[in-house]
């Protein structure tokens, strides 16, 4: 049996409420699916499906040398994909090297890296292709202790699982 799995700066439930107000600051058109609350986060690395067996293994083989950090969240961007995110006023130099690291983890764990140059977002809905962005609002700046590894469960009652938090 298989698991999809990423990893994500997960927030706490502060920073979870402001997430939400920021997503619910838009004004979305009728087809937009925007995040629940329970799923907004920061994905690190997206790992797809991986069998549940190898679970200890990525457990532990994800654990690398952290170092706290602020980001500051404040740019709402509609991409041309229709997704509708939050983005960070600057990324962090230290958000640049533990997604690294985790990339290296990645590879030596013989899963697939990303191809794609890394972007941080929150995502905020998908079908948003005609939504306003909020204007005005207060940046978040969301201190950041650790991050975890996820697993997203699919299908009726889709909901997402933290296996493992480090810091």
């Amino acid at each position: 049996m298989s698991v999809r799995l990423f990893l994500a700066l997960w927030p706490d439930e502060a920073i979870r409420q402001r997430l939400t107000e920021w997503r619910d600051a838009w004004r979305w058109p009728n087809h937009a699916a925007p995040v629940a609350d329970a799923k907004l986060h920061l994905t690190l690395n997206f790992l797809g499906s991986v069998e549940e067996e190898r679970l200890p293994e990525l457990v532990a083989g994800f654990e690398v040398p952290f170092t706290p950090f602020e980001v500051e969240l404040g740019r709402p961007v509609v991409w041309h994909q229709s997704i509708a995110v939050l983005e960070p006023l600057a990324i962090p130099p230290e958000l640049i090297e533990l997604h690294a690291r985790l990339n290296e983890r990645v590879a030596a764990l013989g899963l697939p890296v990303e191809e794609r140059a890394y972007k941080p977002h929150v995502t905020m809905a998908r079908r948003a292709g005609n939504a306003t962005p909020p204007q005005g609002l207060e940046a978040l700046r969301w201190q950041v202790d650790g991050y975890a590894l996820v697993q997203s469960k699919l299908g009726a009652g889709a909901e997402y699982g933290v296996v493992r938090s480090y810091s």
